[in-house]
């Protein structure tokens, strides 16, 4: 038998509520109050959706495009946008086009550190803003396909299909990152001082997604979320979902755990919320405004999207030698109330903390999704088969 709840609640009851106008929405930041106030029974028999958001920069990302047909027909097997190359072993005009692909002349790290200015994730911002981009694309020829090269501008309009597919999105924690080592080194998780000068991290933390549904219990496929300005979908669980690691005694994760594979129209999304990433001395990258409605289905789903700062761990990573030498250890445990403060202790010395995500960015996307669904402009999907847990 499964858990019985006093309180039980259907998406259908909860759509049919926002088809009405009757429903209540509130962000999972002003949850908190709602279920310290009245608790979590009384907190679902009132509240219908809690919303959230982050805006961070999110590297397994990218889009899939066609650019269209040419007279004679082409089966492109190399394509660029505004000199950055996709990915064309696909078919005909289609290509994949990844957030952190870099400029064919691009110097990359030659000159250390380098600067990566312009990449796969600032097209898409570009394309998104509506600006022309210059495609050009070769082919080795076939007797169906003829022409050899294509060269043309267009803009997001003109492209035929163009669809927002992330393979990796949302991570549900992540680590802070630090630097033992005596020289300043430049990572994925921004550019860290020497002699841990600072820790940096990148979570909304109790407003981050993933955190507000930890054993993912209403989150799968066909989760209709806030996806770059738009609506956009879960299509499954993304690439190193890795739910089974170690849980607090709330179910939340005490280090990177879930992830999400997302996807979307890229025509109906917004340059506000996917915007070109420069990481020097790494690389190029896409940050993306994700939001998920979370449905109060019952008292659990109250209480688990009450979870606060202070209740949510990670733990403390060495990026100079132990992530990079795949090193599995912990220089310490700290709560995104202590990251947030501006500042952590670890082994004794106090570091500043930096963040990589915008929690002023993260409240507008929880904001506007829960704006969405007061005026009846967006449905909570029914997820067909919920993310695995294990």
């Amino acid at each position: 038998m499964g858990k019985s709840y006093k309180v039980e609640k259907s998406y259908e009851e909860i759509n049919a509520r926002i088809k009405s106008g009757e429903v209540v929405v509130v962000t999972a930041e002003e949850m908190i109050g709602i279920v310290d106030e009245k608790g979590p029974v009384e907190a679902a028999r009132q509240v219908d959706v809690v919303t959230t958001g982050t805006f961070a920069p999110m590297c397994s990302s990218g889009a899939f495009l066609n650019i269209g047909q040419s007279t004679p027909s082409v089966r492109t097997t190399a394509t660029w946008f505004n000199n950055v190359p996709a990915y064309s072993g696909v078919a005909a005009v289609d290509c994949y086009l990844g957030a952190t692909a870099v400029c064919d002349d691009d110097p990359l790290n030659k000159v250390y550190p380098g600067e990566f200015r312009y990449g796969g994730g600032h097209v898409i911002e570009d394309l998104v803003a509506g600006k022309t981009v210059y495609i050009r694309a070769d082919s080795y020829g076939t007797a169906c396909y003829p022409n050899l090269h294509v060269e043309k501008e267009m803009t997001l309009e003109e492209l035929p299909s163009a669809v927002l597919c992330n393979p990796r999105n949302a991570y549900q924690n992540y680590n802070c990152a630090v630097n033992p080592s005596d020289k300043t080194i430049y990572t994925y998780m921004g550019t860290l001082k020497p002699k841990m000068g600072n820790a940096n991290y990148c979570s909304a933390g109790e407003l981050s997604p993933l955190l507000n549904d930890p054993l993912y219990k209403t989150i799968g496929f066909g989760t209709r979320i806030f996806l770059g300005g738009a609506q956009g979908y879960v299509a499954g669980p993304g690439t190193q979902h890795r739910p089974g690691n170690p849980r607090g005694e709330n179910d939340v994760p005490l280090s990177p755990a879930g992830t999400l594979w997302t996807m979307g129209d890229l025509k109906k999304m917004s340059p506000e919320w996917l915007r070109g990433v420069s990481m020097r001395g790494y690389g190029c990258s896409l940050s993306v405004g994700l939001g998920i409605p979370i449905p109060i289905l019952n008292e659990e789903m109250a209480q688990y999207t009450a979870v606060r700062d202070e209740e949510i761990f990670t733990q403390v990573v060495d990026y100079s030698d132990d992530y990079p030498n795949g090193v599995s250890r912990s220089l310490g445990q700290v709560s995104y109330k202590e990251l947030k403060s501006g500042s952590i202790t670890v082994n004794g010395e106090t570091i500043s903390t930096v963040p990589l995500s915008s929690m002023v960015k993260a409240r507008a996307v929880a904001e506007t999704l829960k704006g969405w669904i007061q005026r009846g402009e967006f449905l909570l999907g029914v997820p067909q088969e919920l993310l695995p847990v294990e």
